[in-house]
């Protein structure tokens, strides 16, 4: 079976959200299952199907969620000694050669990555190009907008 990089952070947020599927929406619905099914027939009740499609759904992402932690590969990037080069976990700091633009990064997995907090995922164009260098190199990113040359300024280990 094929592990997936997780980092601890990642991990924990997945075991929170299945904490909440499981302690608070799952009760949730069960109740409203039964909220519903005695309002009478089951065949036209509306608020029955929602709650049994929500079920569905929140079933669904449970077993999701249990099957990515149980094929997760947990790695404390904390716990790895700093090197300078670009592994999975690590916070890097790149420039743009070109627009002179700096740009943070941390390296998660594909499940945790938004890069909007700037969690780049290990399989994306940038992480893929980054991983492997150290600090000073200049790494050559095909993106879908053409190639784009990085230098990398600081690799941290947060």
């Amino acid at each position: 079976m094929t592990k997936f990089p997780m980092t601890i952070q990642g991990a924990k947020a997945l075991e929170d959200e299945l904490k909440h599927l499981k302690s608070v929406l799952r009760p949730q619905i069960t109740q409203a299952i039964a909220e519903a099914r005695e309002l009478g027939d089951l065949k036209e009740n509306a608020e029955y199907h929602a709650a049994r499609e929500q079920q569905g759904m929140v079933e669904a992402r449970i077993r999701d969620i249990e099957g990515r932690l149980q094929n997760a590969q947990v790695i404390d990037i904390a716990n790895i000694p700093h090197s300078g080069k670009v592994i999975f976990g690590v916070t890097v700091e790149i420039i743009n050669t070109e627009t002179e633009e700096s740009l943070t990064y941390q390296i998660v997995g594909d499940d945790e990555a938004d890069i909007k907090q700037g969690k780049l995922s290990v399989s994306s164009p940038i992480a893929r190009a980054l991983v492997g260098k150290e600090e000073g190199d200049v790494v050559i990113v095909k993106t879908p907008s053409g190639v784009v040359e990085y230098e990398i300024v600081e690799v941290r280990h947060l």
